[in-house]
């Protein structure tokens, strides 16, 4: 996590409706040199303020379209880290990233180090040397990474995924990815950073969480993060260890508690959810796949969600005008902390020393970093767009299906 610099006293000293008016005229100053990105997770002060909302890809995805088509010279991304890295990696050189608090990070993106990234790489590959075991690994990684990640992927013939999208990164992989697999060789996949993500979408797959997944501990003073040579040649996923200190917060009780208060509830959850959460709920989906089932619920049917709070209090805002149900999977106060960070006087704070023409804040990618990243996110793009007949996957054995 970057340090970020106290803000001016004033900012603190403002009142809400101070703030409002303050950010509204400064929107209207800048104009269309800038746009604002809210993420879904973020809180409603600062979505109000949010050209766009979405999730992290989504969004920069818009800002790139929003640069193209009006010349806004500015994306204020009221997200995490890896976010604006993306929005940076997605728009021209001449346009300015910044992330109104540089404390806003991602601690799920932080547990994937590049150095120890570099060191799976090289270990997974000499175990494999050394037992003449025939196979080729494919990195995949999560959005949720940092742009040194992203780029690693893309570097050793990998690509980028998102929760919604999983499935379909995985195949392409398995199936070779952009190198035709020769005979008898095998495809093993290293999914960064978070093992839950992992777990879940291979299970749907029919691939077994006990035998056919090995969990990367890039903490382990062991070699091979503690796992044998055998480990290493059985399982077709190596999942790193990392996770959502948001969704794990979720555990398998919650969804037993949300049925014995609500027997006709559905419950979804995100996939970041822990596997033994994801396979008690009714459903599980991305965060745009969330919001979808909401928008789509039938008037009298209940909820219980497994994701981030922010966002399921405006989910059940939205859905009660409608007549549904809907509520937290769990009491507790699963928020997105570091998000939080990112508040209504650091918003004006970045706004005003732009109209004056300074940048404080900017998020900015080496070059290099951002060429292989965005290849890594260019090999999804595409991936995703492609018909799911046209990727030729089959599993390598027979599994026993857990999902």
């Amino acid at each position: 996590m970057l340090w970020q610099p106290p803000l001016p006293d004033r900012y603190h000293a403002m009142s809400d409706d101070q703030l409002i008016e303050a950010i509204a005229a400064r929107k209207r100053e800048l104009a269309d040199r800038l746009v604002i990105l809210g993420h879904h997770y973020q809180q409603d002060d600062v979505i109000q303020f949010a050209d766009f909302t979405g999730d992290s890809f989504k969004l920069s995805q818009l800002a790139a379209q929003r640069v193209e088509q009006a010349g806004a010279q500015y994306v204020v991304f009221a997200g995490v880290h890896f976010m604006a890295e993306s929005a940076d990696v997605l728009t021209p050189d001449a346009v300015t990233v910044i992330l109104p608090d540089l404390g806003a990070g991602c601690s799920m993106a932080d547990m994937a180090d590049y150095d120890d990234t570099v060191d799976a790489w090289e270990q997974v590959h000499e175990a494999m040397r050394q037992s003449g075991f025939r196979s080729r690994v494919v990195p995949i990684c999560y959005m949720n990474s940092t742009a040194a990640i992203k780029a690693f992927c893309g570097k050793n013939g990998g690509a980028v995924c998102t929760s919604s999208n999983c499935d379909k990164v995985f195949k392409w992989a398995l199936a070779g990815g952009d190198q035709p697999l020769a005979p008898d060789e095998s495809i093993k996949i290293l999914f960064l950073p978070d093992q839950h993500l992992g777990r879940n979408t291979a299970a749907t797959m029919s691939y077994d969480p006990l035998t056919d997944m090995c969990v990367w501990d890039p903490k382990s003073p062991d070699p091979l993060s503690g796992l044998t040579q055998d480990d290493v040649e059985r399982c077709t996923f190596l999942l790193w260890k990392g996770h959502c200190s948001v969704h794990k917060l979720f555990r398998p009780e919650h969804v037993d508690q949300a049925r014995a208060k609500w027997p006709d509830v559905t419950v979804i959850v995100h996939p970041e959810c822990c596997y033994e959460v994801a396979q008690k709920a009714d459903m599980t989906g991305s965060t745009e796949g969330i919001i979808r089932a909401i928008e789509d619920a039938t008037p009298g049917t209940r909820w219980a969600i497994g994701t981030e709070v922010h966002l399921v209090n405006r989910l059940s805002q939205q859905a009660a005008k409608r007549g549904i149900s809907v509520r937290m999977l769990s009491d507790c106060q699963c928020l997105c902390t570091t998000m939080y960070r990112i508040d209504m006087p650091h918003l004006l704070w970045v706004l005003d020393n732009l109209a004056k023409d300074t940048v404080v804040n900017q998020i900015k990618v080496p070059q290099q970093v951002k060429h292989w990243s965005l290849i890594a996110l260019e090999r999804m793009l595409r991936i995703t767009a492609a018909p799911d007949d046209a990727i030729d996957f089959q599993p390598s054995a027979p599994r026993s299906a857990h999902a």
